[in-house]
This record gives C-alpha cells, sequence and structure tokens, in this order.
C-alpha cells in the first residue's frame, strides 16, 4: 500500500463513498426506527365500560387482564376522571363540559401493551379478550393506525437490508479490483517466489492484509462523511439522533471483512494464472 499510495488511496476513497451512502441511510434508518418507537409507545388499547358497573369487579377484571403476557400495565379511568381528563385537553370545550347536567363520558380500562407485543395481531387479540367481558360496551385501539405503523416498520427495515447488500458488493467488487491490480503489478516476484517453494497461503498473506486494512480504512472515511454529514443537517435543517456506539463498531468490521472477502476471492484467481519459472 505505500509502494502504491494512490491505488490505494483511490480504493479507499472509492469504498468510502459506497459505504458513506450505507452510513447516511443508516441514520436515517435509525431516526425513522426512533419516531416510530415514539409512536408505537402510545399504542394502547382502550375498554369502555358500560354504567353502573361495580368497580370492585372492574379492579379484578384489570388484575386478570394485566396478567395477559401482551399486556404492560392498566389503568382504570373513572367517569369523573374522564370528563376532567376531556377539560384539560380540549380546553376550548371547556364552557359545554361545565353546562353539563349528566356526566357522558363512559368509565374505561386503558391497557398498555409490551414492547414486543405492539403489533396488529397482538393488540387485537387483547382487544378480542376484553370484548368478552359483559361489562365492556366498546372497545377501540386504532387498528388503521397500528396496521399503518407496523407496515412503515417493515418497510423500513426491508429498505436498509436490500441497500446494505447493494453497496456491500460494490465495495466487495471495488476491493477485488484493487487486488487484482496489486497481484498483477508484483506478478514478476510472485512467479519467483512459487518457484523457490513459497506456498500460497505465505503468498497470500500480504493481500488478505491489504484487503482487510483497505476495507478498514474505508470504513473509517465513511464514518467520518457521515459523521460531518449528521453533524451539518442536524445543525441546519432538523434534529437527529446518532447511531448506537455499537453500529460504528459493527460497521467498521463489517468493511474490514467485506475488505478481506474480496482479497481472498481475487488471490485465489488470480494466483492461477502465474506460472513459475
Amino acid at each position: 500500500m505505500r509502494r502504491a499510495p494512490l491505488l490505494s488511496g483511490l480504493s479507499i476513497a472509492s469504498i468510502g463513498v459506497s459505504l458513506f451512502i450505507i452510513g447516511l441511510f443508516g441514520v436515517a434508518a435509525h431516526n425513522v426506527d426512533q419516531a416510530l418507537s415514539g409512536a408505537e409507545s402510545r399504542v394502547e388499547v382502550v375498554a369502555y365500560l358500560r354504567d353502573g358497573v361495580d368497580e370492585e369487579l372492574v379492579g379484578l377484571a384489570g388484575a386478570e387482564v394485566e396478567g395477559y403476557p401482551e399486556v404492560e400495565s392498566v389503568t382504570y379511568i373513572s367517569k369523573v376522571e374522564a370528563l376532567f381528563r376531556a377539560s384539560r385537553e380540549l380546553p376550548e370545550f371547556s364552557d359545554v363540559f361545565s353546562d353539563l347536567e349528566v356526566n357522558p363520558l363512559p368509565a374505561s380500562l386503558v391497557v398498555q401493551l409490551q414492547n414486543r407485543s405492539r403489533t396488529p395481531a397482538d393488540a387485537e387479540r387483547v382487544a378480542a379478550r376484553l370484548a368478552g367481558y359483559g361489562f365492556v360496551e366498546e372497545v377501540r385501539y386504532g387498528r388503521e393506525w397500528v396496521d399503518r405503523l407496523y407496515r412503515i416498520r417493515r418497510v423500513v427495515g426491508g429498505g436498509v437490508l436490500l441497500l446494505g447488500a447493494s453497496f456491500a458488493l460494490g465495495a466487495i467488487l471495488l476491493i477485488g479490483i484493487a487486488v487484482r491490480m496489486a497481484i498483477l503489478a508484483r506478478r514478476e516476484g510472485i512467479a519467483i517466489m512459487k518457484t523457490v517453494g513459497a506456498t500460497e497461503a505465505y503468498i497470500r498473506r500480504p493481500f488478505l492484509a491489504e484487503g482487510l486494512f483497505t476495507g478498514l480504512l474505508g470504513g473509517g472515511v465513511a464514518v467520518l462523511l457521515t459523521w460531518g454529514a449528521y453533524r451539518t443537517i442536524n445543525a441546519t435543517l432538523l434534529p437527529l439522533e446518532w447511531v448506537p456506539v455499537w453500529w460504528v463498531a459493527i460497521g467498521l468490521l463489517g468493511a474490514a471483512l467485506l475488505g478481506m472477502l474480496a482479497a481472498t476471492r481475487a488471490v485465489r484467481r488470480e494466483l492461477k494464472k502465474i506460472d513459475v519459472f
């Protein structure tokens, strides 16, 4: 790499740009996932109760519902508390609420789901169980909204995998080309080494190291470029969160392994074409 700095530099820069695009998409995917997680935390199943139901019976049912594996917590909202919340959240209707002679709002059980259970299937299953209680008049959980949220998460995850695989393939091709050119430049020396008895493993080792370091340095360039883009967007356009540190570590390790994989493939093919003297 020191003897051919231009070739090495071009390879590292090309790989860095390829992985930089993956990094940008990773930052975007992480922030979308954070936004979706925040929205998912508000996914809840609400069971509206019939008037005149015994609160002790509701308490027993709430304890039973809280034992469901999909459920994180159950909160009982009385008719009085429901009216108070409505007047607080809808101040423009405060005069209407104050003039009411009869409280029209029902009591309810608000069911928060576990993180892993905020899916359409789990929400529907909990809603169906709640509807089975005789004192429950209606159950709602925003089915269309939950379905749409879950669909967005799946699309984002699939896009990350597809884009990552595409640019990883491009990086492998770039590293393979660089290693092949390095082998061709040292073709005569390699032939002499094979003539005097050097094994292929001995000859292959420095090229594998070159592929590993090329991938690792390209990954480092990608991290720096991604960090710069993140800081610029965060300061000028919209607030973003940086990806977890373990994402960066896995990215660098993956870049190094990609480099070694590409070098292994290129060396295996090119060494077979070199004849001993």
